[in-house]
């Protein structure tokens, strides 16, 4: 019984640990893309202020590295690690949800665009600072709680982490077959904008084919398959088509699937990647008017 307490009282610790590094890691990401996006973004997978792949990482980095004395050697290892964890985490997030979430394509010696030579290296760095500074500190501090304050808030801090995990699994459920639904809608929405600017064109005096390039940058390929339909911009679309297409696009996706298409800039899909961007495109105008 003694051992099973001691266990339980570790794990929590652990627990915990993993908690505060993943709290630390959602307000580094959120001023990172914050600052790229020029804009507040509230970066995270789960609804609560945390990015569990840096709790994960961090506290793996503080049990298994803590024996490695050379600075160097600790950066190499952590770093090789971190990188091993975030290529996994990416490919099983794809394979889970049809999504890319971040992409480091644009960045040199990338690996698929999962990870990259930065974040390498930025891992790494974190590997040191956590191992010889930062976990130790916070272990002085978490001894310091009382044992069944310990209990206490360990048993809340799981409870609402089960509930924000399956709140946002729900949440984002069937968000890809609603992404093939907008591609419908923007094809039709595309239909009925032509119609609407030949209509302008017949009772202007102007040639049909006139009116129809005035909307051909806007709508581009949404005559196209749901799924292959790319258009980029939708400048020149008639505002009152472009309101209805935004107001279908905000009904039919949650509040949660709307927050992670905010939250991860680069959110993608092999399968969906045009609909996506057309979709980002159509609520970012919307804001912007």
């Amino acid at each position: 019984m003694i051992h099973f307490a001691h266990l339980l009282l570790s794990l929590e610790y652990v627990f915990l640990w993993v908690l505060l590094y993943s709290f630390l890691g959602w307000v580094y990401e959120s001023i990172v893309v914050s600052v790229q996006e020029r804009r507040p973004v509230n970066r995270g997978f789960l609804m609560g202020p945390l990015c569990p792949i840096y709790g994960v990482g961090a506290v793996g980095a503080a049990l298994v590295l803590s024996p490695l004395r050379n600075p160097v050697l600790l950066f190499l290892v952590g770093a090789v690690l971190a990188t091993v964890l975030e290529y996994a985490t990416s490919w099983a997030m794809e394979r889970l949800f049809d999504a890319r979430w971040w992409d480091y394509s644009q960045y040199r010696f990338n690996i698929n665009g999962r990870v990259c030579l930065l974040g390498a290296v930025i891992f790494g760095a974190f590997a040191v600072i956590v191992v010889n500074w930062t976990q130790p500190l916070v272990e002085s501090f978490t001894d310091r709680v009382p044992v069944p304050a310990v209990h206490t808030i360990a048993a809340v801090c799981f409870l609402l982490l089960v509930a924000d995990l399956t709140v946002t699994l729900s949440g984002m459920s069937g968000f890809m077959q609603r992404v093939e639904r907008f591609g419908q809608l923007a094809a039709e929405y595309g239909v009925n904008a032509r119609r609407t600017v030949d209509g302008y064109a017949n009772r202007a005096g102007e040639s049909i084919s006139n009116g129809r390039q005035a909307l051909g940058n806007a709508m581009g390929n949404a005559m196209g398959s749901a799924r292959d339909a790319a258009a980029r911009t939708w400048s020149g679309m008639p505002q009152p088509s472009l309101n209805r297409l935004r107001a279908k696009a905000a009904d039919l996706f949650n509040a949660q699937q709307r927050r992670m298409l905010d939250a991860f800039p680069e959110l993608t899909s092999l399968s969906h990647r045009g609909l996506i961007e057309q979709l980002r495109d159509v609520l970012k105008t919307g804001r912007r008017r």
